[in-house]
């Protein structure tokens, strides 16, 4: 188990450089929400944007994810707990205003990095236009 990485993974490290490249920036491993006790991947935190990239075997993923063969109901229930809470993240951060990205490590991190630099940028100018129209 110390060997399993929680940040800094393979996939964060990948769309974290594309993202970069287009020059926006970001936290990485942050609270989006100050009394929430869960961290995202990165945090758009005037965009309100939190970017999680998923393991596949860590948070159930429907086409990668096989139940483990050993103590079997032990780590299918670890998986379980993860959505669920994967889940109740979601809803707390869409309720404070936050818009979530959800990726699976197996996506392409071109495509990515390419949505979540799209959906800064669309919340961004949407920010400016409120604040040019009050």
């Amino acid at each position: 188990m110390q060997a399993i990485r929680s940040r800094d993974t393979k996939p964060e490290r990948l769309i974290r450089q594309l993202v970069h490249a287009q020059g926006l920036r970001y936290r990485v491993a942050a609270k989006p929400l100050p009394g929430l006790r869960r961290t995202a991947d990165m945090v758009f935190r005037p965009a309100r944007v939190a970017v999680f990239i998923d393991g596949c075997y860590w948070h159930g993923c429907p086409e990668h994810y096989v139940p483990p063969k050993t103590n079997s109901g032990y780590w299918s229930d670890k998986v379980l707990r993860n959505m669920t809470r994967d889940r109740d993240t979601d809803q707390r951060l869409t309720d404070a205003g936050w818009l979530v990205l959800r990726f699976w490590e197996h996506e392409p991190a071109d495509d990515c990095a390419a949505r979540i630099a799209a959906e800064v940028e669309r919340r961004r100018a949407r920010s400016r236009d409120d604040d040019q129209g009050a």
